[in-house]
């Protein structure tokens, strides 16, 4: 079996929404694919009549983020809109969404991607260059069959995080039942602000053309919230180990327990860093809380952040705003409920063992990711 030019079974749909019909903004990302209100307000007030339409069975993609797989096809409704940026196509019978899906996701693809783009206007994959594309087009049987086989795979892999969501909700549980509701502060704790018990931060600007292509990973948001929702440690962006170690020389990369914080998209994400972790990250995009006063643990306040009634200060914060965007002084400002700090070491003590039960899942979780990764490479490697 030849591989086929993958131009020859797609067709680019590019259909405005120009009677501003009510239909829902859609983003795609890397982790969630089609998924509502991603930039939350920044689109509300926005003219949607420059808006491309896509409907079911289209797939549909933003240029520069596809090589971070940022691409899937539209199964939520019959019609959503997305950004007039993003490219639309339409798919052959004779190419099953759901296989080309997984092509465009698998390692080959992100290569290939990631080599055609480099270079280009923001490295901007556009339809032009991905409809040069080869891709294995076995018959619609096979096809049904090949996927039929990641979908199973795929679906154990999600069983497993699900499994993992619903310990992380027990931690959750036992957090209000210990500290009450962060919305009220319902058993009286003492309250200060976020600046006088930790360093709020970020990194050195790094500029593009101290970036490499190898050496020390270098996380934007997007590779950020990918390791808080997968644990992957993937990036495709790095710096000079040379750079890396003048910067923590210079005390200005984070060390094991400080907390990374998502300031732009989906506000208030935490990432508590590990022994093991060594990265550098992007300025701005993202917020690095260190140094923690002795009343207060970096656990503690990741769990903080997760929590409803503690969420409402952060929308609070965003009124008038079209942009969903936490800047450090905004982070200064919060109040912080203080819990006694014996209190916050039993509550550790239980998502330790929570933890436990994590790890276990995690490494049934590992290996069906492992069988996954396998079937990618032997169908689109």
């Amino acid at each position: 079996m030849e591989k086929v030019r993958l131009g020859d079974y797609i067709e680019e749909y590019s259909v405005r929404n120009k009677n501003d019909e009510n239909l829902p903004v859609y983003s795609v990302t890397n982790t969630q694919g089609f998924c509502r209100d991603y930039f939350g307000k920044e689109v509300a007030s926005k003219d949607k009549t420059t808006y491309k339409i896509v409907p079911k069975g289209c797939f549909a993609y933003n240029p520069s983020r596809i090589n971070v797989g940022s691409v899937d096809w539209q199964r939520k409704e019959e019609r959503v809109i997305v950004s007039p940026l993003y490219n639309v196509f339409a798919v052959s019978e004779r190419l099953r969404q759901q296989y080309l899906y997984y092509y465009l996701k698998s390692n080959f693809a992100l290569q290939r991607i990631r080599s055609v783009a480099t270079g280009s206007v923001r490295d901007n994959l556009k339809l032009e260059m991905l409809k040069e594309f080869p891709i294995w087009l076995p018959s619609v049987e096979e096809q049904d069959a090949i996927v039929k086989k990641l979908d199973i795979v795929n679906e154990v892999i999600n069983f497993r995080r699900q499994e993992i969501l619903k310990l992380e909700n027990l931690a959750q549980a036992r957090f209000v039942e210990l500290f009450g509701d962060p919305d009220n502060n319902e058993k009286s704790w003492d309250i200060d602000k976020m600046e006088h018990l930790c360093e709020v931060g970020s990194s050195k600007r790094i500029y593009q053309n101290e970036q490499s292509m190898e050496g020390v990973p270098f996380l934007r948001i997007s590779d950020l919230v990918n390791r808080i929702d997968t644990g992957s440690k993937k990036c495709d962006l790095y710096i000079p180990i040379e750079k890396f170690a003048e910067l923590k020389e210079q005390g200005l990369v984070p060390r094991s327990g400080d907390i990374l914080l998502t300031a732009r998209g989906t506000l208030g994400r935490c990432y508590i860093v590990q022994s093991d972790d060594e990265f550098y990250f992007q300025d701005g995009m993202i917020t690095w809380l260190s140094n923690y006063d002795r009343r207060i643990t970096a656990l503690y306040i990741s769990y903080l952040f997760e929590m409803p009634g503690f969420r409402k200060q952060i929308d609070a914060l965003q009124a008038g705003s079209t942009v969903a965007y936490m800047s450090i002084s905004m982070t200064k400002k919060l109040n912080i409920m203080v819990p006694p700090i014996e209190l916050q070491n039993q509550f550790a003590d239980f998502v330790k063992q929570v933890d436990k039960s994590k790890d276990s899942v995690q490494k049934a979780l590992d290996e069906a990711q492992l069988l996954f990764d396998s079937l990618m490479q032997q169908y689109f490697g």
